[in-house]
């Protein structure tokens, strides 16, 4: 497993899947944006690969940080992992009202978040394993 520790953050490559876990209570900001999404494509190191990100703990989400992450990056689809109904429904507008990149869905399950990257891996003749 390789790792990138950020100071808000923290991205591990894992069976072939990329997960960003943010820290509890962060506010995400154009900066730390940034810094994510650039320790993404130095991991992916040239390839397409699907992006986990664990959003639960979060506290504030600006809309420069937004901006950066409607950039293309090495995510080939991104899974966006919340808690509750309404981490959902926050989530589901932004996705309606920005670019995203590639497909993304939101989930509050791991295990079904897994599952729908590993489908598309599937799909795309790359193995991603679910059971991480």
């Amino acid at each position: 497993m390789e790792q990138i520790e950020l100071d808000d953050s923290v991205l591990r490559l894992e069976k072939g899947v990329l997960h960003l876990v943010w820290n509890h209570g962060v506010r995400i900001e154009a900066g730390n944006a940034r810094a994510a999404v650039d320790a993404v494509n130095r991991l992916a190191n040239g390839r397409k690969l699907p992006l986990l990100v664990d959003m639960a703990a979060t506290g504030f989400l600006s809309r420069r940080a937004r901006e950066v992450f409607e950039e293309p990056c090495a995510a080939s689809r991104i899974a966006l992992l919340g808690e509750s109904p309404v981490d959902r429904t926050v989530v589901q507008y932004q996705l309606h009202t920005s670019k995203v990149p590639c497909p993304t869905m939101f989930f509050t399950s791991r295990l079904e978040a897994l599952g729908w990257l590993a489908e598309a891996s599937t799909a795309e003749g790359t193995s991603v394993s679910a059971a991480v």
